[in-house]
Formats: structure tokens, C-alpha cells, sequence
């Protein structure tokens, strides 16, 4: 019995630390909206987070050839991005645990500076899902 309730109170903390999303199209249109993104962009963003991290905010990606990680909705890299200690750090000034929560705030903030510098290209699955082809469709969102 006494092992039983470690493991119960084990995963209540897991789940209560959770903070991960999943966010419908028209849901992830609308925050994209709410966080300032360009009108004229939302759908190369929605493609972008959708061929990144299936529109999913605690998605962290395997390890890179490089030993880096990518991490949250953007899947942004911790090589040049964010800090994987305890401190906000890198290009970004941010953890990487902090782009993981449903709170997108500041994974979108530093998926700008990401883009300012290097636009959709600094993306893999924007380049090879959507540059040049048929972007989702918001009409409706």
C-alpha cells in the first residue's frame, strides 16, 4: 500500500507541474494573434508550429547531431536560444523550460528575435513543410 501511494502522489506532481498545451488551429491563430504577430505571416506561423511541434507547447526534440535540443511550440534550439540552467540566458535571454508551458508568451517573443534575424529560413520544418507550398488554411479562425 505505502509503495502504491508514492507512485500516486509521484504522478499528481508530474501532472500538476505540467503545464503543456495543444492548441487547436483557430486556438494557436488567435494566441498568435493575441502575442502581436503579423496578420500577413499567421499562416507561414501555423505552418511553422505545426510541421515544429504539432501545435504542441511541451514538446522537447531528441538530441541534435550537434548535442543541442529543440524546445516548445517554435522548437527553439538551446545551442544559440536559451539556457538550459537555472538562469536566463543565451540570444534570447530565457530557459528553455520556460518555452514548454502553455504560457507562450516567451517562446513567441523569442521566435521574433529568431525571425528578425534570420526569417523562416532558422526552421527545418518550415523550410522543408511550407516554403513553397500550400500554407494551412485560417480562413475560418
Amino acid at each position: 500500500m505505502h509503495k502504491y501511494m508514492i507512485v500516486v502522489l509521484v504522478v499528481a506532481a508530474l501532472c500538476a507541474q505540467s503545464e503543456a498545451k495543444v492548441f487547436t488551429r483557430c486556438g494557436l491563430v488567435q494566441e498568435l494573434r493575441r502575442q502581436g504577430f503579423p496578420a500577413n505571416q499567421l499562416r507561414d506561423w501555423v505552418c511553422l508550429i505545426e510541421a515544429e511541434s504539432s501545435r504542441n507547447t511541451a514538446v522537447i526534440g531528441p538530441v541534435n547531431s550537434n548535442g543541442s535540443r529543440d524546445w516548445g511550440l517554435f522548437q527553439i534550439n538551446d545551442r544559440y536560444w536559451c539556457s538550459t540552467g537555472s538562469s536566463p540566458g543565451k540570444d534570447c535571454n530565457v530557459r528553455c523550460r520556460d518555452l514548454i508551458t502553455d504560457n507562450i508568451t516567451r517562446a513567441s517573443n523569442c521566435a521574433k528575435i529568431i525571425f528578425r534575424r534570420h526569417n523562416f529560413n532558422a526552421w527545418y520544418g518550415w523550410i522543408n513543410k511550407c516554403r513553397g507550398k500550400p500554407l494551412p488554411d485560417i480562413s475560418k479562425c
